[in-house]
């Protein structure tokens, strides 16, 4: 059947658990990288990382005196940039930053916003169109992120059915 182990095998194999193995583990990264059809493993971890600092930063801010300008300078800048990137609902306060998450990063590519806008079926299909170059704005990198202000319909222009480009400017 099998044979028994030798000396240094059972050494080396000491320290290694099979029942709880560290690749396990990871159950809700694969979830997440099934539910929005991200390829790249390292796109997640990045995100992860980007959630983490910002809200390290935030942690930061909230430990500063309250009558300190630069708090309140800080505290305006950061909650602007987060919510015209998409990240947080609302501007109201501070404590929304323990909210951004890598599922909020994620929430924002490209795909994701051209299947919220109602131009594609689903994700695989908005990734299809980012891949083929049907969507115009940033034909090569579906990782790309739109600001909140580039979200509303009257600013995406539909060519003819699957195909969707931004409004130049100065076209209505």
């Amino acid at each position: 059947m099998v044979r028994k182990l030798k000396f240094h095998e059972k050494k080396l194999l000491k320290k290694v658990d099979f029942i709880n193995w560290d690749v396990d583990n990871n159950i809700h990264e694969v979830k997440v990288l099934r539910k929005f059809q991200i390829e790249k493993r390292e796109d997640y971890t990045k995100y992860n990382k980007l959630s983490r600092n910002i809200r390290d930063l935030a942690q930061k801010i909230r430990d500063l005196s309250e009558k300190d300008g630069f708090r309140a300078q800080s505290t305006h800048q950061l909650l602007e940039k987060l919510y015209s990137s998409g990240l947080i609902p609302t501007k109201q306060s501070l404590s929304l930053t323990e909210k951004v998450t890598a599922s909020s990063f994620c929430r924002r590519r490209l795909p994701l916003i051209v299947k919220k806008l109602n131009m594609a079926q689903d994700v695989k299909m908005a990734i299809t169109f980012i891949q083929q170059g049907l969507c115009q704005t940033c034909a090569w990198a579906q990782k790309w992120s739109p600001t909140r202000p580039s979200w509303s319909p009257e600013t995406w222009k539909i060519l003819s059915p699957g195909w969707i480009r931004p409004r130049s400017s100065g076209t209505s």
